[in-house]
């Protein structure tokens, strides 16, 4: 019996651990994305598949559903500082909401694997055109 409950109580430790490891992960997203103004799913994707083993389409809509709200809160943040003009917001946003509908629509239809290379041409190409 005791033996049972050794490995119950260290289960729960380490759940625990898990737990708080996830959300030290969950800040430096939340930090990316209010520092850079979004770019917090180039490291929640790979996290979610990597720590909680989520299969390709879970990471990427659970990164979308973690990212909006804090996207949304980072926008708030820009507004109360007057750092976002109206034009570019209105038609960026518009390009960002179609965009955001079409991609919620091809990632349901799309192989894992497409969605993978896709991601990781993506993140290519940020990195070289960060480095250029």
């Amino acid at each position: 019996m005791k033996k049972n409950l050794f490995i119950q109580r260290s289960d729960k430790k380490k759940n625990v651990l898990e737990k708080l490891v996830l959300v030290c992960i969950g800040g430096v997203i939340g930090f990316l994305n209010g520092f850079f103004g979004g770019g917090g799913g180039m490291v929640c994707v790979p996290t979610l598949e990597k720590v909680l083993k989520l299969d390709n389409k879970r990471s990427h809509a659970t990164a979308i559903a973690v990212i909006f709200p804090l996207s949304l809160v980072s926008c708030a943040v820009y507004i109360f500082k007057g750092a976002i003009q109206s034009l570019p917001l209105l038609t960026v946003g518009l390009g960002v909401l179609v965009g955001g509908i079409g991609g919620s629509i091809a990632l349901k239809f799309l192989p894992s694997k497409v969605i993978r290379i896709i991601f990781a041409v993506l993140m290519l190409a940020g990195g070289v055109r960060l480095i250029i």
